[in-house]
C-alpha cells in the first residue's frame, strides 16, 4: 500500500508530523510520504518559497526512516492538482497496488471543487482525518461521497487498489502553521511547536520575516 499525505507545509510543524506517524501506524505501512505542494490552486500563496518548504520538510523528517519526502510537484512545476499526482503515482506503481491519499475536513469539504475531482477515486483510497470544528454539509457532495463509497475499516481499502473513502478519527495536536507564522513575524519564539532544526534554519534564511541569525 501506497500512502501519501500533502500539503503546503508552510512551515512544517510537529502536529503534521505527528499526524504522519500515526497514519503510518494505523495503516501499517513500512513508509509514508510527505508530498509538499508547489503552488497550491484553492488557497493564498504559501509564505515561503516551495523550495525552502521542500529544505524544511527534509530537515524534519530526517533520521526518520518511516517519513520521506516526494518533491514531484515541484519537479513537475505549475499549479499542484492532486489528480496529476495521483496519475503519476498510478503509472509507477501499477494498477493493483492501493493508493491512498490522506486529506482532513476542511480540505476534503470542497473537494468537490477540486480539478477534476471525479477522477481521484478512480486513482486512490481517500483518507479523511477528522478535524475538531470542522464538518462536512450533509447535503454536499463530499459527505454523500462518504455515505457511498464510505468503507470502515483500513483492511477494506486493502481490498482494493483504489475507489474507497474512509473518515478517520486520530489524535491531532492543535498546532497552527498560520499562528507560527503570525508569531514569527510579531517578533516571538515558535519554538516546540516545530523541531528545532527547522526553527533553526528559519531564522538562519530570515524566513517568515524572522530577522536572519536571531538567536532566541
Amino acid at each position: 500500500m501506497k500512502v501519501i499525505y500533502g500539503g503546503t507545509f508552510d512551515p512544517v510543524h510537529h502536529g503534521h508530523l505527528r499526524l504522519a506517524v500515526e497514519l503510518r501506524e494505523l495503516l501499517a505501512v513500512p513508509q509514508l510520504s510527505l508530498v509538499p505542494c508547489h503552488i497550491p490552486p484553492h488557497r493564498a500563496s504559501p509564505g515561503a518559497g516551495s523550495e525552502d518548504r521542500l529544505g524544511l520538510l527534509r530537515l524534519a523528517v530526517a533520521g526518520e526512516p518511516g517519513l520521506v519526502v516526494d518533491d514531484r510537484e515541484l519537479s513537475r512545476g505549475g499549479a499542484s492538482y492532486s489528480a496529476e499526482t495521483l496519475r503519476q503515482l498510478r503509472a509507477l506503481i501499477g494498477p493493483d497496488e492501493p493508493l491512498v491519499m490522506v486529506m482532513g475536513t476542511d480540505a476534503f469539504a470542497g473537494f468537490d471543487r477540486w480539478r477534476d475531482w471525479q477522477s481521484i477515486p478512480e486513482l486512490a483510497h481517500v483518507l479523511v482525518v477528522a478535524r475538531p470544528g470542522e464538518g462536512l454539509n450533509p447535503d454536499g457532495i463530499p459527505a454523500g461521497l462518504l455515505r457511498t463509497r464510505g468503507c470502515r475499516s483500513v483492511n477494506e481499502l486493502r481490498s482494493a487498489p483504489c475507489g474507497l473513502f474512509l473518515y478517520q478519527h486520530l489524535p491531532l495536536l492543535d498546532i497552527s502553521a498560520t499562528a507560527i507564522r503570525d508569531r514569527i513575524r510579531e517578533g516571538r519564539s515558535p519554538r516546540y511547536l516545530l523541531p528545532d532544526s527547522v526553527w533553526q534554519e528559519i531564522r538562519q534564511r530570515g524566513l517568515y520575516e524572522c530577522p536572519v541569525h536571531d538567536d532566541r
